[in-house]
């Protein structure tokens, strides 16, 4: 996440006219079938491979590779494609609010400030999942928003937008200044507890689990089907970025200097050392890799490692471990995705904002 300082205020999250649309379902694995191709015949688009890849995660595995004839899958509901699969749901899908709304503070139901319970904090510039420029206030916003009313009523709590992401953890939520944050990473706490986040956090489930991917040379293409594949590599991130990712799970690729990390400043210089061979692979989120990826117009320098995800990062709620009632306020948060998440209202979100993300790639 880049760090803005910025004024404290509250995301006015309206309620949008919404119309219905019947598309999505379930899909058999046939002889010959890789996600590039069914992702190509259904949504004409080969690129969105790492879509249906999350989608189902769970039942495929660690490797976008290794679908098996006859597993079924499901397909999300995406700019209207596909259709007339099995398992079809009628998906509700919000518009677009404009793009810049005023950062104004609302109190829903007419209720006062003193009667909203939980006090959220979050901040811009971290599109897609959240900015107030974007639909409904970011993915992750608007999953936060229905979790929230569903476990606590609209009146239960706020969304408070600081644009200053060093001061959250603190001293705004250590401090219990504001109650709980979102969405932060979480480190690999099991292999070292004493991480500041670990220590000092309390996470709840993963709001949405992004894919980050590995982004190379057309021309130097690289392989990764095992983590033996990347020892001796050069990585890029952007200085500023989580790094626990490469050593989670017993990579240690950094803490036993089994790789070299360059980390310059920004997300366009990694792409610029790619294509001028001076690393390997820029390791990002796909969301920031592709629009990366659009804005330099290098789609026909980069490629995406499509054998295997660097890693599967879920975005959290964090509540302080000083919070009074940090288990409280997780148990809440936690009940009301689990809600969403029965009742359908997740994949409605979910579906709606891959839909505006992917219009945009």
């Amino acid at each position: 996440m880049k760090l803005l300082s910025g004024a404290f205020c509250a995301l006015a999250l309206l309620s949008a006219p919404v119309y219905a649309q019947t598309c999505g379902g379930s899909y058999e694995i046939g002889r010959g079938d890789t996600l590039s191709g069914i992702a190509d015949k259904f949504y004409k688009d080969a690129r969105k491979w790492s879509l249906v890849y999350n989608a189902n995660v769970a039942n495929i595995g660690d490797s976008p590779n290794k679908i098996r004839v006859g597993q079924s899958i499901q397909l999300p509901c995406i700019n209207g494609m596909p259709t007339g699969l099995d398992g079809v749901q009628v998906v509700s899908r919000p518009k677009a609010p404009p793009a810049a709304p005023t950062p104004t503070r609302v109190v829903k139901q007419s209720q006062s400030p003193a009667a909203l319970k939980v006090n959220l904090l979050t901040a811009d510039d971290y599109a897609p999942f959240t900015d107030r420029a974007a639909l409904n206030g970011g993915l992750v916003t608007e999953i936060v928003n229905a979790a929230m009313t569903q476990s606590s009523g609209e009146g239960g709590y706020a969304v408070h937008w600081v644009n200053d992401w060093s001061a959250h953890l603190d001293p705004l939520l250590s401090n219990a200044m504001l109650d709980m944050g979102f969405p932060w990473l979480q480190p690999d706490c099991k292999s070292d507890p004493s991480q500041y986040r670990c220590a000092n956090f309390n996470f709840s489930d993963p709001m949405f689990e992004m894919l980050v991917l590995l982004f190379t040379d057309r021309a130097r293409p690289l392989r990764f089907e095992q983590d033996s594949d990347i020892i001796g590599k050069n990585l890029c991130r952007p200085k500023g970025y989580y790094t626990h990712d490469l050593d989670k799970n017993g990579r240690n690729w950094l803490a036993e200097g089994k790789i070299t990390l360059t980390q310059p400043v920004s997300v366009a210089d990694c792409f610029e050392l790619l294509t001028d061979g001076k690393v390997d692979a820029v390791a990002l989120n796909e969301f920031t890799g592709r629009k990366a990826i659009k804005d330099l117009d290098m789609a026909a320098r980069v490629d995406i490692v499509q054998t295997r995800p660097l890693s599967i990062e879920g975005l959290h709620v964090v509540v302080s471990k000083n919070h009074p009632d940090s288990d409280v306020l997780l148990e809440t948060i936690n009940s009301g995705l689990n809600t969403i998440k029965t009742n359908g209202t997740y994949q409605q979100i979910i579906d709606a904002h891959m839909s505006k993300i992917w219009s945009e790639l």
